[in-house]
C-alpha cells in the first residue's frame, strides 16, 4: 500500500525495547517496512494506537508442522489454518518442513510444498527441505541448488524408520552443508536404544503412553546430541538441536560449544511446562502429552529454564504437530488398544507458543524481556537466515510487530484456539499476558480477536546461506 501520505502506517506510543530497557515511540511504516522510530510521528494514511503497550517483533517460529502425512496420521492444519491460529498467537513469519520421502525427488518435493502454501499462507513463511536419504542426486545437484535458492536451513532425523539417516549419510550432508553455508537441524535420539527398549517394554505387556517416556530415555537424547556435536566439529557444519529436553542433552550442546562448535540448541513450551507424569493419565489421556523426545523431570525444566536465562539454549519453537486426538487419520487410529509405539508423536502449540512463554517467563521473572525477544523470534530469525529482514523492529526491517496486553488474563481452553486439532494439551492452564494485535508487513492482520488477514497474503521468504566464519 502506497499513499501520498509519508507512512501508511503509524504505531502510536508503542513501548519498544533495546535490550532490556523500554521506551516509548512512535514507528512509522511504508511499503510493509519500518521507515522511522521517533518521539512524534506525523503525516499517515492510518494510525493504531498502542496506548503505551509493549511492541515487540512477529514471532518466528521456525520449527511447527502443517499440510503433511507422517505414518497414516495426517496434519489437522493446512496452511490456511495453521498460519490463521500462528497470526492470532502474535507469530508473523514460520517455518514448516517439506517432507520428502527416501526415494523422492528433494527438489521436486519442495517446490510442491511450497505451493500448497500459496495462496493458503496468511503469514510469510520459509521452508526447511527434510532429507531422508543422502542419494547422490540429493548431495549433488538437489541439496546445493535449493541452498542457492533460498532453502538455506534444512532438517535431519537420527530416529524413526524412514527418516533416521546412518553416520555416513550424516556425515555427507553436513558436509554439503558446511560448504554451502546451511544450517543443519537435528532430531537428535539414538534409535537402536529407543528400538531395544521399546521391544522389551511391548514383549512385557508395558503399552500405556506412560512407558513412552522409559523407551525414549535421556541418554538416549544425550547420546545421539554428543555424536551429531562430534560430526559437527569434524566438518565444520553450523547445526541446531532442535527440542532439547534434559539437562544432559543440554550440557552435551554446551561442552560443544566450549570446544568452538558451531552448534545450537532449541527447545519447546511442553518441556517447559509438563513433566513425564503427564503421560500417566486416565486411559489414553496420557496420548495427548506424547512427543518426543518425552517430556523429563521438574530438576530437567529448571536446567532449561536456566539455559535460556543464560543464553546457552537459543531457541524456543512451538514444533506444533497437530494430530487430532480421535479420528481415523489422528493419535488413536489404532484405537483404544493402542500400543505407546503406535501413537502418532507430537503436540499442538503454534498458538500458544508465545503467550506461554510472556505468561511463564517473562512475567515469572524467570527470562528478561529481552531474552524472550531473542529466543522467540530474533535468534530464529539469524539462524535460518531470515535477518534483518525478520526477527527485530529496525529501520528497513519488514514491520513484523505484535502488541500485547501484559495485564489480560485468559483460561485456555480448546475453543479459544484457531488450529484444526480436537484438543489442547494446555486445556485450563491460566495465562497472564495476550498478543491483542498482530501486524504483518505493515498490514493488521488480527485486532483483538478479530481476523482482519486474508489467506494467501503471506509471502515465501528465502533463507539466506551463512558462509564459514
Amino acid at each position: 500500500m502506497t499513499t501520498g501520505a509519508r507512512f501508511d502506517l503509524v504505531v502510536r506510543d508503542a513501548l519498544v525495547a533495546t535490550g532490556n530497557a523500554v521506551s516509548t515511540v512512535d514507528l512509522g511504516i511504508r511499503d510493509g517496512c519500518i521507515q522511522a522510530i521517533a518521539e512524534r510521528l506525523e503525516d499517515t494514511a492510518q494510525m493504531v494506537d498502542a496506548r503505551g503497550r509493549l511492541v515487540l517483533p512477529g514471532g518466528v517460529d521456525a520449527h511447527c508442522h502443517m499440510d503433511q502425512p507422517v505414518y497414516g496420521a495426517v496434519c489437522a492444519d493446512d496452511f490456511r489454518s495453521g498460519t490463521l491460529s500462528a497470526a492470532c498467537g502474535g507469530n508473523t513469519t514460520i517455518v514448516p518442513f517439506a517432507m520428502a520421502g527416501p526415494s523422492d525427488p528433494l527438489a521436486a518435493t519442495v517446490a510442491a510444498y511450497r505451493l500448497r502454501a500459496q495462496g493458503q499462507a496468511m503469514i510469510d513463511y520459509a521452508i526447511h527441505p527434510t532429507i531422508q536419504a543422502a542419494s547422490a542426486q540429493t548431495l549433488d545437484q538437489d541439496l546445493p541448488g535449493l541452498i542457492r535458492a533460498g532453502y538455506a536451513s534444512l532438517k535431519i532425523f537420527t530416529t524413526y524408520e524412514g527418516f533416521r539417516l546412518g553416520d555416513g549419510e550424516i556425515l555427507d550432508i553436513l558436509q554439503v552443508a558446511a560448504r554451502h553455508g546451511a544450517l543443519v537441524m537435528v532430531h537428535a535420539e539414538n534409535d537402536a536404544i529407543i528400538a531395544m527398549l521399546t521391544r522389551d517394554l511391548v514383549e512385557r505387556g508395558r503399552h500405556a503412553p506412560r512407558f513412552h517416556a522409559e523407551a525414549r530415555p535421556v541418554l538416549a537424547e544425550r547420546e545421539a546430541i554428543h555424536r551429531i556435536a562430534s560430526f559437527a566439529e569434524a566438518t565444520g557444519a553450523e547445526v541446531l538441536i532442535v527440542h532439547v529436553s534434559s539437562r544432559e542433552g543440554l550440557e552435551e550442546v554446551t561442552r560443544a560449544q566450549r570446544r568452538g562448535v558451531r552448534i545450537h540448541a532449541e527447545t519447546c513450551p511442553q518441556y517447559l511446562l509438563f513433566t513425564e507424569e503427564d503421560l500417566d493419565r486416565e486411559g489414553l489421556e496420557g496420548a495427548k502429552f506424547m512427543c518426543s523426545p518425552p517430556m523429563r523431570t521438574t530438576a530437567d525444566q529448571d536446567a532449561l529454564w536456566d539455559g535460556m536465562a543464560q543464553g546457552s539454549l537459543a531457541v524456543y519453537s512451538s514444533d506444533h504437530s497437530p494430530y487430532r486426538f480421535a479420528g481415523p487419520d489422528g493419535k488413536l487410529r489404532h484405537g483404544s488398544g493402542a500400543r505407546f509405539d503406535q501413537i502418532a508423536n507430537g503436540l499442538p502449540g503454534l498458538e500458544l507458543r508465545l503467550p506461554l512463554l510472556f505468561s511463564e517467563g517473562y512475567l515469572q521473572g524467570r527470562i528478561s524481556l529481552a531474552q524472550f525477544i531473542a529466543v522467540s523470534s530474533t535468534n530464529a530469525a539469524e539462524l535460518h537466515g531470515l535477518a534483518p529482514r525478520k526477527g527485530s523492529i529496525v529501520i528497513g526491517g519488514d514491520a513484523d510487530l505484535v502488541i500485547w496486553d501484559q495485564d489480560r488474563e485468559i483460561t485456555v481452553t480448546h475453543a479459544l484456539l484457531h488450529d484444526g486439532v480436537d484438543y489442547t494439551p494446555y486445556e485450563g492452564m491460566r495465562i497472564r499476558g495476550w498478543p491483542v494485535t498482530t501486524i504483518s508487513r505493515g498490514e493488521v492482520i488480527v485486532d483483538d480477536g478479530r481476523i482482519l488477514g486474508m489467506p494467501g497474503r503471506g509471502r515465501f521468504v528465502p533463507s539466506k546461506a551463512r558462509p564459514l566464519p
